[in-house]
């Protein structure tokens, strides 16, 4: 049986994520979308994630943040069985000497997700379940900054093997 979001739990969540970047921020946001088709009778599924690179002015720090999001296409759940055998999203905060050199990570953490996505057809809260959040480091207003995330997942039954997914890293921070 699926689980539901209360409405408790998303007021919680979307308070936990707002007091995170609560502090004067210089932020910017980088948005992508895939769509995920399972083997059998579980429903195709769409995937957003949003990588949020934030400079966080009191404390001179660079934040970076990947929040995603999943809803099934088809109402009708005909399939409730387990969909990924590993979810896992890597988000980086990359730097740049100049505004077209190339990125180099400076943090970065691997979250694994595997769990909520399996156990929830829906997501569309805030919250740290659905968050994963690089390391802050110190921000030097002389590089370009940004947020990056990729998900490595690997569908249950498909026989495949994992699948990368690159994603749109947040628009640059400078100054």
């Amino acid at each position: 049986m699926r689980k539901m979001l209360t409405s408790a739990g998303l007021v919680s969540s979307a308070l936990t994520v707002g007091m995170m970047l609560a502090s004067p921020a210089a932020a910017a946001t980088g948005s992508s979308q895939f769509d995920v088709v399972f083997p059998g009778q579980k429903p195709q599924t769409t995937y957003q994630v949003e990588n949020v690179g934030a400079f966080n002015i009191t404390k001179g720090t660079m934040t970076g943040k990947s929040v995603v999001y999943w809803r099934i296409l088809d109402a009708q759940v005909v399939d409730g069985s387990k969909r990924f055998t590993s979810f896992k999203i890597t988000t980086r905060i990359e730097e740049r000497l100049t505004q077209t050199s190339e990125d180099h990570v400076v943090t970065s953490r691997t979250c694994d997700l595997t769990a909520i996505v399996n156990d929830y057809y829906s997501w569309s809260a805030d919250g740290p379940a659905n968050t994963c959040i690089a390391p802050s480091t110190l921000y030097d207003g002389e590089l370009w900054w940004s947020s990056d995330s990729t998900i490595v997942y690997d569908i249950e039954g498909d026989a495949n093997g994992p699948i990368t997914q690159q994603l749109n890293g947040s628009p640059l921070i400078h100054g």
